[in-house]
């Protein structure tokens, strides 16, 4: 009886062996399993990422670059409603048509210019074919017929000879005493000594930096004229309108930080003669894209001029670059997100139009799948956008009462959604990227709605540096650290001439006489006190 429970015993714990085993084998199965579940997580997300990557190049190389969501006119006035949906149906069936479809309008061409000159040329018939065939009778006019063709006459060249008499007096050199000379004095230039005039400078200037012409292309198109100038002499005599027009600047910018509202973003410069890989020019712009329609004041200060101001600061993009240009501006700053702008004492404001883009790249890497979150998204900053349309023509105050009465709550609506999404939607993908990016900058996002004068994006700026990555593809680089600072210097008064309603070619004409004669006088040369004729 002993032995059989010593066996039975033996047998438990054998068999109590043999299970610790099987869940020693089944736990470590599942561990196995475990972790090629979440290999395979990680080589889908993997998937996902590069897929979102070929997405976007292929988008970038050959898709159009409008950032139009294409599923925005059914989603506009739907969002709140649709919220908490991960899926929107959107409604393909075709409204009843109210009105028959508009036939499409011939286009017409816009006349020519009434201030250009015009030269007429009258076209007759033959004197025989006046006399009417049937009857004989002299033909009578009764009326005419005129069109108008463009002709261009190419640019003239023509030297400038300055003369300047000399007298003296004859009785001194009859008497062998020393004679009085006395001359005209030497006509103020640009550049002494030498042989170009405000008008070739201003070509130059303009052909380069406002129409992106690089100096040796000029260099063949003077040739065309039987003219040699090359490329080395253009580029010294950049380098010496850049010095005189450098107070001008300065004066510009001394104005510019005294407005409320900055405006500021950089790119990309190569300079040959830099270590770095990158060098970067910052543009700062303050007032409207054009003149402005009235001067209104803020804190006793008056605003609305319009200045566009390109820095180069050794080719860093350090946070040391916007404060040495800023110095104590402590008004509004709008920029993007990038963290260099943090240490400027100012109140930063956020772009909306950086928080679309990312929603925008989100949906381009999604490909073409139903209608879904990112949509939504789109559709949120559509609406804030709508209302800005619509208030353009406000005052300040009202344009303040409008976004927050119409733009507030639908910031509300779109930050609630935004801290939903973020725990349900995957921070490695491009659209996980854009909900944290909005969330991260939205402090600074919302701030547009605390004034009037403040706008809702940052494309003041990007429009404005728009001209030197143009002409930044042609010329390609600059030589070294002076190089670059001409360019921004010209770049400067380029734009801001623009931004004024001005001629660049015209103004920089204009400065370029007045600041040879008398380089200290600066007031009358701002752009909104210059009247070109």
């Amino acid at each position: 009886m002993t032995k059989s429970i010593q066996s039975l015993l033996d047998d438990n714990a054998l068999l109590q062996q043999l299970l610790l085993k099987q869940q020693a084998l089944l736990e470590s199965k599942d561990s196995e399993l475990e972790a090629k579940d979440s290999k395979i997580l990680e080589l889908n997300q993997s998937y996902q990422t590069l897929l979102e990557q070929f997405r976007l190049a292929q988008h970038h190389r050959f898709g159009r670059s409008s950032e139009v969501c294409e599923a925005q006119g059914e989603l506009f006035n739907e969002a709140e409603t649709l919220v908490e949906d991960d899926i929107l149906e959107v409604d393909t069936t075709p409204e009843p048509e109210a009105t028959p479809p508009k036939t499409k309008e011939k286009p017409k061409r816009k006349p020519l210019p009434k201030h250009l000159p015009r030269v007429q040329v009258i076209h007759d018939i033959d004197k025989a074919d006046k006399q009417c065939g049937c009857c004989g009778h002299q033909l009578q006019q009764m009326g005419k017929d005129v069109s108008e063709k463009l002709e261009f006459i190419p640019a003239k060249v023509k030297v400038i000879e300055n003369v300047r008499l000399k007298y003296s007096c004859q009785h001194c050199e009859k008497h062998d005493t020393k004679p009085n000379i006395k001359q005209a004095s030497v006509p103020s230039s640009p550049i002494p000594k030498g042989y170009a005039t405000p008008s070739l400078l201003s070509q130059i200037i303009t052909s380069k930096y406002q129409y992106a012409l690089p100096l040796y292309r000029q260099e063949t198109m003077f040739k065309q004229h039987g003219i040699e100038i090359s490329r080395r002499t253009m580029s010294d005599w950049m380098m010496k309108c850049g010095a005189l027009f450098k107070p001008l600047h300065q004066r510009l910018r001394e104005i510019q930080l005294s407005q409320p509202v900055i405006q500021a973003d950089e790119t990309t410069v190569k300079v040959i003669n830099d270590e770095r890989a990158k060098s970067y020019i910052w543009v700062y712009c303050s007032g409207a894209d054009s003149p402005a329609s009235s001067n209104m004041a803020f804190k006793g200060v008056s605003i609305m001029r319009n200045i566009v101001l390109f820095d180069y600061q050794n080719g860093s993009r350090s946070g040391a670059c916007p404060l040495m240009f800023l110095g104590d501006f402590n008004g509004y700053l709008q920029t993007d997100g990038y963290a260099a702008y943090q240490k400027v004492n100012a109140e930063l404001i956020g772009c909306w139009a950086h928080a679309r883009r990312k929603f925008v790249e989100a949906q381009t890497a999604q490909g073409k799948t139903k209608v879904g979150k990112v949509n939504v998204a789109i559709s949120f900053i559509q609406k804030l956008y709508a209302i800005e349309k619509a208030i353009t023509e406000l005052s300040v105050d009202e344009k303040m009462k409008q976004r927050q009465v119409k733009s507030e709550p639908i910031l509300a609506d779109f930050k609630a959604w935004l801290d939903k999404s973020a725990l349900q939607i995957s921070s490695k993908g491009k659209l996980g990227d854009a909900i944290n990016y909005s969330l991260n900058q939205w402090s600074k996002l919302k701030r547009y709605t605390e004034s009037g004068l403040l706008n809702i994006d940052n494309n003041r700026a990007e429009r404005a540096v728009k001209p030197f990555v143009i002409g930044r593809k042609n010329w390609l680089f600059n030589i070294n650290h002076k190089g670059a600072e001409t360019s921004a210097m010209l770049y400067s008064i380029i734009e801001t001439a623009r931004a004024n309603g001005l001629i660049p070619f015209d103004y920089i004409n204009h400065c370029l006489e007045e600041l040879a004669k008398s380089p200290t006088e600066l007031e009358s040369l701002l752009p909104w006190n210059v009247k070109l004729g």
